[in-house]
Order: structure tokens, then sequence, then C-alpha cells
């Protein structure tokens, strides 16, 4: 039964520590239980065993250890959880702007700094200069710079 339980708390160990490593950034609850379940295998081997096995059950955890881990790595079971695609666009991307600097609008939602604005019946991404501005509160361009629209509230 003994032999069960160390095994068993091994695997464990094992298993959320490669977990850790591979998926779960940082450190977290799942690093650190797989350290102590290791570690508290390590503790049952010695003392039920004696110093001899004791010793055979670290060496033993740490071979299991490197292994799972060179084969986590090699067989690259991480990049099926990864994000492949990268985001190319921009905002404002597809509209030909014909704004001016002081042309008024309207907010359609609060910008904290960035926020949709009303122009002419059109739906643009506009951005403060850092301040936050509600919603319906009529705006007017500052600044555009290539797709970004720069505005500030009138009544400042």
């Amino acid at each position: 039964m003994e032999w069960l339980i160390i095994i068993g708390l091994m695997l464990l160990g094992t298993f959320l520590i490669v977990a850790e490593i591979i998926f779960v950034p940082g450190t977290t609850v799942v690093g650190i239980l797989g350290f102590i379940f290791s570690a508290y295998c390590i503790y049952l081997g010695y003392d039920y065993f004696g110093p001899t096995i004791g010793t055979l059950i670290l060496l033993g955890g740490l071979v299991l250890n490197v292994i799972a881990l060179v084969i986590a790595f090699k067989g690259r079971s991480w990049e099926r959880f990864s994000l492949k695609g990268t985001m190319t666009g921009k905002y404002n991307d597809d509209y030909k702007f014909d704004l001016n600097i002081g042309d008024k609008g309207m907010t359609i939602s609060s910008l904290k700094p960035v926020g949709k604005a009303l122009f002419e019946d059109r739906e643009i991404e506009v951005r403060s200069n850092g301040g936050y501005i509600n919603e319906n509160v009529e705006i007017e361009v500052l600044r555009i710079e290539s797709s970004k629209i720069f505005v500030q509230s009138v009544n400042n």
C-alpha cells in the first residue's frame, strides 16, 4: 500500500509540475502543489523504507521529472494550446476620413481614453488626450495622426 501512495504522489507531482511549466504562466498553486506532492512522496519514501530506498525514490523522482519535461517539450504538446494568428489590422483602417481639425461629433461610448464617436452618421473610433469623456458628450477633433483621431470635449 505504501508503494501505491508513493508512486501516486510522484506521478501527480510530476504531472502538476509539467502542467505548471508548459501551460500555466508564472508561479501558481499548480506548481506549488506539484512540488509539495513530490516532496511529500520523497519524505514518505525515507519514512517508510529508510535512507537507501528513500534516496532511490529521490533520484527516481528527479529522473521522472526530467524525462517528463523533455517529452513534453519535444512532443510540442503545448503548441496545440498556443495562439498562432497575429493581428495586423489597425482600428479605423477601412475608413477614408473626410474629417478636419475642429469638426464636431458626439460620443456614443465613454472614452477611456479610446471609444466610439459619431461624426455625420458615421461611427468612428476616437481617443481623448488621456482624459475620461462620458458618452453623449459633444466633442471636437484636435488632431489626426494616420488612423488615430484625437478629440476633446467641447465643454472643457
